[in-house]
């Protein structure tokens, strides 16, 4: 399981260091995508393959379906850690997700995200100061604390 957030810098060439404490449950290989909301999903192989048969289940013939798995596999690549435990990514998906030097990995349970420290900071704000309703509707999910 993925959790934390760690601050860490891209460099010039693309190369971000993913933090020790996910290195080993990422794998040395792993898959890197678009996410949602401006920023970069990261999963380990097993994560990858079953997400991979859920949207492979998607009915066809559903437009946003279609446009979904577009748009969700056309981004992904596999990426590996090299020996500083840094991973180069790639130009589309350091523009989809706005990265500049400052960027925040965090841990979400399955996956990590690579955000721009900006975005993050901006949508973390908003997520905090409405965190009691998002709560509150997760009831909705029968979800309990």
């Amino acid at each position: 399981m993925f959790m934390g957030e760690y601050q860490h810098s891209i460099d010039e060439k693309g190369r971000l260091i993913i933090p020790a404490k996910f290195r080993d449950s990422l794998g040395q290989s792993f898959i890197v995508t678009r996410g949602l909301d401006n920023c970069l999903f990261v999963y380990p192989n097993k994560e990858w393959s079953v997400l991979e048969q859920k949207l492979k289940a998607l009915p066809l013939m559903k437009s946003d379906a279609r446009a979904f798995t577009r748009f969700f596999f056309s981004g992904a690549t596999e990426c590996e850690l090299d020996k500083q435990g840094r991973v180069n990514i790639p130009n589309n998906l350091i523009e989809h997700a706005k990265l500049d030097k400052d960027c925040i990995v965090i841990g979400v349970s399955s996956r990590v995200e690579i955000w721009s420290k900006a975005i993050w900071n901006d949508y973390a704000q908003q997520s905090e100061d409405s965190f009691n309703e998002i709560a509150e509707k997760l009831v909705d999910f029968d979800f309990n604390f």
